[in-house]
């Protein structure tokens, strides 16, 4: 039995996942099982532990579902975005019913753990009883399963879970189950075990067979005065230890064949709940995640993926959700279109607003791609293979190298593994030189990485370098600017509009400082 529901034809396990290094170019890898190198940075720098923190609550477990089926999207197709969208859909209708199943789930492993280790133990009575114990506990949990799968069945649309409920009602059936439960009773042997046997060299018996036992339901009377059968019988005597060792030797290569059977069984049906658990786990995720964003009053909506390539891009309310989840409250979204643009220039007053605007990007693409819903109230856009983030760091304390040397190298290995249609965000690169130079190094990467079919948004107080891609009226760029009112106000929305020389840092003098009459302050590059 398979769960498939993060992917129509194979399962998702979170404990085989690889992260793509170049070594592994040459090697036989499914490339869905990878999860990206820069994991990290983009982990930091779209501070991605506040979305699946609220994802996971206090569950581990799903923490490292949330994060591993998160970063491993960038690498599913639009078949696969829209087949876990409408199952998501199902759950956040029937949500009670979503985390009922994931908690039969966890509860049958959980219930399990502790027997396993009888499953490699020396003797095969051991393996046998603790393989019953287990399939016998899985046996009421699958009972459960089906109960759910027939009373709630009606009430889901999705592909998947109709799929999965169907399953459950068709191959778990009262007859099944009674077979089942027969079997494993009789698998106990409290009757004895039968074996048959050949005569073999040494006059050592080979060839041994585990039998059925005859099944006779004789009352008193008849046991006492009823017909004996055919046969030798013979007794050991109470301190005969080598003859009481010899049949036990017997008897465990006679149910050999019984406790590879059970265990191998026992596997099959605990790795079963453990797949449902991992793949109700996202899902339980996602629930999560609606319930702190909707008890602020944040929108959320489906987003429409574009295959790569066709650059779409638009948006309306897009917000950044990790800082509304630290604000508990509601942040400003933005609206705006980048359809047909392969580069998007960001600019404009200090703290207005514009990393937070890259970092919703970010955030939405990436929840896109893994099949959830985005903050936004409307949002389309197209895949991207990855997704690559370039920001700003702190000195390097140990001095091995200058910021401008650290952020070179950054670039450098992102270079190496970018590839066609892979979206980069850059926040603040190369300001950590003076403005012609960092202005000239910024184009020239840019210039190559759009002839190399790779999307920018750039963050930057780098005129000189915003200020020539404008002057060039490119079809192929979108210049936006964070709104500043003429008293100064940041309203943390991002219009379209052209560069401008100044980023206001005036503004932030007066905030801290209370000085109108500053001089100097304000330059192209502050922040």
């Amino acid at each position: 039995m398979r769960a498939l529901l993060m992917y129509r034809d194979r399962d998702f396990d979170p404990h085989e996942w690889l992260r793509y290094y170049p070594t592994y170019g040459d090697r036989n890898v499914n490339p869905r099982l990878l999860l990206p190198h820069h994991e990290q940075a983009l982990i930091q720098d779209l501070e991605l532990d506040t979305l699946l923190h609220a994802m996971a609550g206090d569950d581990e477990f799903l923490l490292d579902v949330a994060q591993k089926a998160t970063l491993s999207g960038l690498r599913n197709d639009v078949e696969t975005i829209l087949y876990r969208q409408e199952i998501l859909k199902d759950c956040l209708r029937n949500p009670v019913v979503a985390k009922q199943l994931y908690g039969l789930a966890a509860e049958i492993i959980e219930t399990t753990r502790r027997r396993w280790y009888e499953l490699s133990g020396q003797y095969l009575s051991s393996v046998i009883y603790g393989a019953l114990d287990i399939l016998e506990t899985s046996l009421g949990m699958l009972r459960k399963l089906r109960d759910i799968a027939e009373e709630q069945s009606g009430r889901f649309e999705s592909e998947g879970l109709t799929a999965l409920f169907a399953m459950l009602k068709r191959e778990l059936s009262d007859d099944y189950l009674a077979s089942i439960q027969s079997y494993l009773t009789e698998s106990r042997f409290r009757g004895g075990v039968l074996l048959s046997a050949r005569l073999g060299e040494w006059a050592e018996s080979s060839d041994l067979i585990l039998r059925k036992l005859p099944v006779k339901k004789l009352n008193w009377f008849q046991r006492i005065l009823g017909e004996r059968s055919l046969g030798y019988t013979f007794h050991l005597a109470e301190r005969d230890e080598t003859g009481a060792q010899i049949l036990s030797d017997i008897r465990q290569r006679g149910i050999s064949r019984v406790a590879i059977a059970l265990a191998q069984s026992a596997d099959h049906v605990v790795s079963f709940f453990k797949m449902l658990r991992a793949e109700l786990a996202f899902y339980c995720g996602c629930l999560n995640l609606h319930e702190r964003l909707a008890a602020m009053g944040e929108p959320v909506c489906f987003p429409t993926p574009a295959p790569a390539g066709q650059r779409r891009h638009h948006f309306s309310g897009l917000y950044d959700v990790c800082l509304s989840l630290r604000m508990q409250g509601r942040a400003v979204g933005n609206t705006g279109s980048a359809d047909g643009r392969s580069l998007v220039i960001i600019t404009g007053a200090n703290q207005g607003g514009k990393s937070t605007f890259l970092r919703s990007i970010g955030l939405a693409q990436l929840m896109m791609q893994c099949g959830m819903f985005v903050g936004a109230e409307a949002f389309e856009a197209e895949l991207c293979p990855a997704l690559f983030t370039h920001y700003k760091r702190e000195e390097d304390t140990t001095m091995k190298s200058g910021k401008f040397d650290e952020e070179l190298a950054r670039m450098s290995a992102i270079v190496d593994h970018i590839t066609p249609n892979s979206i980069l965000l850059f926040n603040e690169s190369f300001a950590a030189t003076n403005e012609r130079e960092g202005s000239d190094i910024a184009k020239q990467i840019v210039c190559a990485l759009l002839e190399n079919r790779v999307k920018i948004f750039y963050v930057t107080h780098l005129y000189e370098f915003a200020r020539g891609f404008f002057d060039r009226n490119t079809e192929d760029a979108i210049f936006l600017r964070a709104e500043r009112t003429d008293d100064g106000t940041r309203t943390f929305r991002l219009l379209e509009g052209e560069p401008l020389d100044t980023s206001y840092g005036e503004d932030l003098y007066r905030q801290v400082f209370g000085d109108s009459s500053c001089h100097g302050v304000d330059s192209p590059r502050s922040e």
